[in-house]
């Protein structure tokens, strides 16, 4: 096929899959929470669990979303360098969201900033927000539509800390916001980690922090453990799905890092919530696509 019909493959294929997003929460999500209700001893908790998965059952079934806010869709692109639609990709991404808008459907909630008015498409100034990563030496393209709503993580924070403070102040910075906004969100809660040298580079880490698995273990020994520590640390608050009380209240704690100055350590924090809505797929250089969030999916 030529480029033009290659664009428009694409795109559909795109729109097909936020689409199942929206309604199918990604495999790893699933099984957590399956894990959670079973390992569960509080009653009320116990229910939660269950209508949480009377939920997910009746969202697939009747082919509707699964949570009411669709967010705001953010796409994470880690795009090689050589891939050969490279130059159309944002456009397939911003008419992919305006398709899956329509068809899904999904809630309208792009408003334009300052001039206050709902676009109406999930589209608009620099929405749908993209992360982009170009891998050198690579034709393929990995995306990750994730649909961020506004209980949980764009409402993240970030700070940068006193030299003195050092990891302590990053714990320190992660434990106050549960309990505080971190509840915002609806727990069971996946709390993605950015630590760096600046709060810019540590928000972006936290964002991809979220694209991880839920129970993936940082490479980095010492992240690692960190991530350890802040789980059992959060989950002895014993705040419970829905924060109505219960032995645990987390999918899990992702830690991004990146180098940073001597002088200087920031850290910033996104949550997501239970319906976590995370997907991840590949395109290779001859447009076949691989699903890789969500079993049992193909195009």
């Amino acid at each position: 096929m030529n480029k033009e019909e290659q664009v428009l493959r694409m795109t559909k294929i795109v729109s097909d899959f936020v689409g199942h997003v929206a309604k199918v929460l990604p495999d790893d999500v699933q099984e957590k929470i399956t894990e959670l209700a079973n390992d569960e001893r509080n009653p009320l908790a116990k229910t939660i669990y269950a209508t949480m998965k009377e939920n997910m059952k009746l969202a697939k079934e009747l082919s509707r979303p699964s949570c009411q806010d669709t967010g705001v869709l953010q796409y994470w692109v880690r795009v090689g360098a050589n891939y050969p639609l490279l130059g159309e990709l944002e456009s397939i991404l911003r008419n992919a969201t305006y398709q899956a808008t329509q068809e899904t459907p999904l809630r309208h909630n792009c408003v334009e900033t300052f001039d206050e008015y709902n676009t109406g498409k999930n589209i608009g100034t620099l929405a749908p927000y993209i992360l982009w990563d170009i891998v050198p030496d690579r034709d393929d393209v990995e995306i990750f539509p994730y649909m961020a709503g506004g209980g949980c993580s764009l409402p993240g924070s970030g700070k940068t800390l006193m030299p003195g403070e050092g990891y302590e102040g990053v714990a320190k910075f992660v434990l106050d916001l549960m309990t505080s906004y971190g509840l915002n969100a609806c727990p069971p809660l996946l709390i993605g980690v950015g630590v760096a040298t600046s709060i810019d580079t540590a928000a972006l880490l936290s964002k991809k922090a979220l694209m991880r698995p839920v129970s993936s273990v940082a490479p980095n020994e010492r992240a690692a453990k960190m991530e350890q520590l802040l789980e059992d640390g959060i989950n002895s608050l014993h705040i419970g799905p829905q924060g109505m009380g219960g032995d645990k209240c987390l999918l899990g704690v992702n830690i991004e890092h990146g180098a940073r100055h001597p002088s200087v350590i920031s850290v910033a924090v996104n949550v997501g919530c239970w319906n976590h809505r995370r997907g991840h797929m590949v395109f290779d250089k001859d447009g076949q696509c691989t699903i890789l969030s969500h079993s049992g999916v193909t195009y």
